[in-house]
């Protein structure tokens, strides 16, 4: 017995029905990434292991997947090593390139590539598929889509201000209203983890606070607790345990540390310039936890949720990063960048019913076939109703009427033309309006698509 079809965990087919709310949200993105001034590039979906491995933290560099050798070259395969359980050796015997883990790693590589030939400060813009080896679970999958902006070149901080400005606009226009744009600074967590004496383990310290949203600050403080000595643990608590610690006391605290304080002004500079401007519809707020794990981040960091729906998890993030092209040999080219997360915006917007309804009409017209004479004599106002940028499917089969409109009902077609043996005879079509039932008739001259 043959098995039922499946796809591989973590991925997903899509419907029409489903695409075309898809692509409504993409049309958005993409039509204030130009509006914003940014120039849309693509790069491979494989990128060599060099290039991916060692910018993410151990646990990012876990999720990549890696892509199996071809031909010869599965026979370099290091057997001692997968004999030894020396299992990260071994696969690198066998594996020299990887699924792109984000869209900002392969970013560097092609502005150090390409540098010759860009223009800077480079902004550019990307809608791609990503793949992490992630375990999957509601709103996080292992194939999904990134549409990220990122401008390369420039220190400046009003980039920071232009970045939330895009999010809060492309989220209005999709018709959210609740959402609230989280920033903190890498300069900030610095100072911070110098401020209880875990320098030595910052890395540890960032990927630790990073799951405080996801677990809650109880596990948080057990896990910390498992690498600092209590009485650090006690301070970030106590510290924690304050909400809504203002800024102004923060530089209190962290007055001895040069690269706290300057981290601090350029968050001031964010918050004071959207206040001031009264620039955006959502929210915005500092939030000392914001850790966002990516090792990559020197900067600013942004993070975008939903008051109404917490649970999703995140709708978008980004920050900057200073040097990342130093991986590739491109030194002192600062990039700050954001990321919209499709999938979870898409899962919102359906349990939310935020669509508009027309994205349930596969096309706008249906014409019924009674033969291909019938169609022959239609295929002039077909053509001429197309340009003008209707829809239009012609029934393929010339079958019992029914079925026609049956098959019209289920695509929520909005209108039929009808020609038939009479209709034919005067030069004629009825136009029905599927929705209420009536029905006209015109000469096939009166047609135009201000009937529809």
């Amino acid at each position: 017995m043959s098995k039922t079809p499946s796809n591989p965990k973590g991925t997903r087919d899509f419907l029409p029905s489903n695409l075309s709310k898809r692509n409504y949200i993409l049309d958005v993105i993409k039509k204030n990434f130009l509006l914003f001034g940014f120039l849309e590039i693509e790069t491979p979906a494989l990128e060599k292991n060099s290039t991916l491995l060692g910018k993410y933290g151990n646990e990012g560099d876990r999720l990549i997947f890696k892509i199996l050798n071809s031909g010869e070259k599965v026979k370099k395969a290091n057997i001692s090593a997968f004999q030894a359980n020396n299992l990260s050796e071994f696969t690198n015997s066998i594996s020299e390139k990887g699924l792109r883990y984000d869209l900002t790693v392969p970013l560097a590589r092609f502005v150090a590539q390409h540098q010759n030939d860009l223009i800077f400060p480079f902004k550019r813009f990307q809608i791609q598929n990503v793949w992490r080896a992630d375990r999957p679970q509601h709103g996080r999958f292992q194939e999904f889509t990134q549409c990220d902006a990122d401008i390369i070149g420039t220190n400046s901080i009003l980039q920071e201000i232009e970045l939330i400005k895009l999010y809060d606009t492309i989220f209005s226009e999709l018709g959210f209203n609740d959402i609230i744009f989280k920033i903190n600074h890498r300069g900030i967590l610095n100072a911070l983890a110098n401020y209880i004496g875990v320098v030595d383990k910052l890395t540890d310290f960032i990927s630790i606070i990073d799951k405080i949203d996801k677990i809650g600050l109880n596990k948080v403080i057990d896990e910390l607790n498992e690498i600092i000595d209590r009485s650090s643990v006690s301070k970030l608590t106590s510290l924690l345990g304050k909400e809504n610690i203002s800024i102004k006391k923060l530089k209190i605290l962290f007055i001895e540390s040069i690269e706290g304080v300057k981290a601090i002004e350029e968050i001031n500079t964010i918050m004071e310039f959207i206040s001031e401007n009264n620039c955006i519809n959502n929210e915005i707020e500092f939030d000392l936890t914001l850790a966002r794990g990516l090792n990559y981040y020197t900067g600013t960091i942004i993070e975008v949720t939903s008051k109404s729906n917490n649970a999703i998890g995140s709708l978008g993030g980004g920050g900057r990063y200073d040097d990342l092209t130093s991986f590739f040999n491109l030194k002192n080219m600062s990039g700050v960048g954001i990321s919209f997360g499709l999938d979870r915006i898409f899962l919102q917007m359906e349990e939310q019913k935020m669509f508009p309804e027309h994205l349930d009409n596969n096309f706008d017209i249906i014409v019924i076939n009674f033969g291909i004479s019938y169609i022959k004599k239609l295929y002039p106002l077909i053509d001429s109703l197309r340009k003008d940028g209707k829809k239009i499917d012609i029934y393929p089969d010339e079958v019992k009427l029914n079925k026609q409109f049956s098959y019209a009902n289920k695509h929520n077609v909005n209108y039929a033309i009808i020609m038939g043996e009479n209709e034919f005879k005067k030069n004629q079509v009825i136009i029905k309006n599927m929705i209420d039932g009536s029905q006209s008739n015109y000469s096939i001259e009166e047609v135009n698509s201000e009937l529809f």
